[in-house]
């Protein structure tokens, strides 16, 4: 953002970023993927404040770490610093202000503290976890000096934190204010960009310039209906970007045209993540967080387990990042079963505040896409197909899929109901033509979001399925889940197992997704 809108007369973003971590957070992997990323991009507005006080949870750091950490950041091309003394404030600032002299590579300052301080157990796990209890409370504090009664805050504090904090920040909000004041006058077109991207609040039009699809258009695999999607939404709004988990060419996410964002070109729009799922998801979390932007972060679906951490984050802290996971069922082919997914789809959306949308074509991808632009504090996940699908004459004039499911093919008196998602709706068409053929009525829902649907009030869930008409649902991956649509009574037709090598087709075939061995399931369970 710096690079975008920074002029050389109003620098109107020139904030570092700073984060606290202990010795447990340095043994965590994602550690290590963030780290070497941000000193791969040279991230020199970076600070990391370390808690450094050799204790864990279970007793003394060195029984389970004994990492030269300053050797270690210096290999990741990190700066370090150490303030020995973490009571002594003058040397944490000096640390600071020197921190922030450094123009290559982020900065991590290891502050040694003593975890409990003042207490009787300080340095020792014992303060780890639990309460230190009355006496030692009362210890502390006569080791700190502090002689006030418990919940007693000084004035002498409230006027510090009113002074140091409430009213400079007061007037830095002011002088901030003033200078976008200016901004808006002398740069009136990227003023207006710029908010776009604070406010998340793209113009009520926007999608008008998106591309939308018809049946004699060629099949399309739902990743490559994205990746169009995201070359015309880059056109709309510069701060809108993206990365892969080294899987651009796979995922289709990345902007055409557009250079990666690197240390000599901060205005490039496409992060190249490396083989590091969990720390772009958890990067992508902090761009959100920070605000200003429109991000995605992308991988295969199975991947979605290295990152799941992150999207739960997402989601408890409302955090509106999108995630595109492509190759999103056994259709994927010959990388096998480790790269099928069959849990995942359960497993994400069992998340709470998640939107899990799994589009049936070009156009419903294309919807999928608004629906997370103008999500403000949900993430949305979308589910994409490897495999080309069909463009469907039904989605022609769909205008949003904003409840979740809709009726794609109707009848009078319905027998039967289908319920798809994704690939699986093209499939379910099929099937009820079969069904047409036998003169029964076979109605087809499509539904790309359960939790859209949900939200819905029960007239409309009443309308779309009807409770006193059996119900299948068809989805290439665990059924876990859709008896909450299909009823005690129904049939869930899916993958409870894990999936096999081979052709995608030929796999799909073997597992039981073809029209006749579907229409063949739902004969002998309904029509018999």
């Amino acid at each position: 953002m710096q690079a975008l809108y920074n002029k050389d007369d109003l620098k109107i973003i020139d904030h570092y970023t700073y984060a606290l971590c202990g010795d447990g957070d340095l043994m965590e992997g994602i550690s290590y993927e963030a780290m070497s990323l941000a000193g791969h991009l040279n991230l020199n507005k970076l600070i990391v404040l370390y808690d450094s006080n050799d204790i864990c949870l279970d007793g003394n750091l060195s029984s389970s770490f004994s990492e030269n950490v300053e050797k270690r950041v210096k290999a990741q091309n990190w700066n370090y610093l150490k303030v020995e003394d973490g009571n002594n404030l003058e040397e944490i600032y000096k640390a600071i202000k020197k921190a922030k002299e450094n123009q290559n590579g982020p900065t991590l300052i290891e502050v040694k503290t003593i975890i409990g301080y003042g207490s009787k157990n300080q340095g020792t796990n014992k303060v780890h976890g639990a309460p230190i209890g009355d006496d030692d409370f009362s210890l502390a504090k006569k080791n700190y000096g502090w002689e006030f009664e418990d919940f007693i805050v000084p004035d002498e504090v409230y006027k510090t934190f009113e002074d140091g904090i409430l009213e400079n920040g007061k007037e830095e909000n002011e002088k901030w204010d003033e200078i976008l004041k200016n901004y808006e006058e002398k740069y009136p077109k990227d003023y207006k960009e710029l908010m776009i991207g604070i406010n998340r609040k793209l113009p009520k039009d926007f999608m008008k310039d998106v591309k939308k699809y018809d049946s004699s258009m060629k099949a399309l695999a739902t990743r490559a209906s994205s990746g169009e999607v995201i070359q015309d939404l880059s056109k709309i709004t510069r701060n809108f970007w993206g990365g892969s988990a080294d899987l651009f060419s796979s995922n289709k996410t990345d902007i055409k045209d557009e250079k990666s964002f690197r240390d000599e070109n901060s205005c490039g729009r496409n992060i190249f993540y490396g083989v590091r799922e969990f720390a772009m998801a958890a990067i992508g979390n902090g761009i959100i967080a920070h605000g200003g932007s429109f991000h995605h972060v992308s991988t295969f679906f199975v991947f979605a387990d290295y990152l799941k951490a992150a999207i739960r984050l997402s989601a408890l802290s409302g955090h509106a990042l999108t995630y595109v996971f492509t190759h999103d069922s056994i259709a994927v082919g010959e990388d096998g079963p480790t790269h099928e997914p069959i849990e995942q789809l359960a497993m994400l959306r069992s998340i709470p505040n998640t939107i899990v949308i799994r589009p049936a074509d070009a156009n419903e991808t294309r919807l999928a896409w608004k629906i997370a632009l103008e999500s403000q504090n949900t993430p949305v996940i979308l589910s994409l197909t490897r495999q080309n699908l069909p463009n469907l004459k039904q989605t022609e004039n769909l205008e949003d899929i904003n409840r979740g499911a809709y009726v794609i093919k109707d009848c009078e008196n319905p027998e039967l109901i289908l319920i798809a998602t994704g690939s699986e709706v093209s499939l379910a068409l099929d099937v009820s033509n079969k069904f047409e053929e036998e003169n029964k009525k076979v109605k087809v829902v499509s539904m790309p979001s359960m939790e859209l649907f949900r939200m819905q009030d029960d007239s409309y869930k009443n309308e779309i399925l009807p409770k006193n008409v059996k119900k299948v649902s068809i989805e290439m991956a665990s059924t876990f889940g859709w008896s909450e649509f299909t009823g005690d009574d129904g049939l869930n037709i899916g993958i409870d197992r894990f999936g096999i090598s081979g052709k995608g087709e030929e796999v799909q075939e073997e597992l039981g997704f073809s029209v006749e061995k579907i229409k063949d399931k739902i004969t002998n369970k309904f029509f018999k």
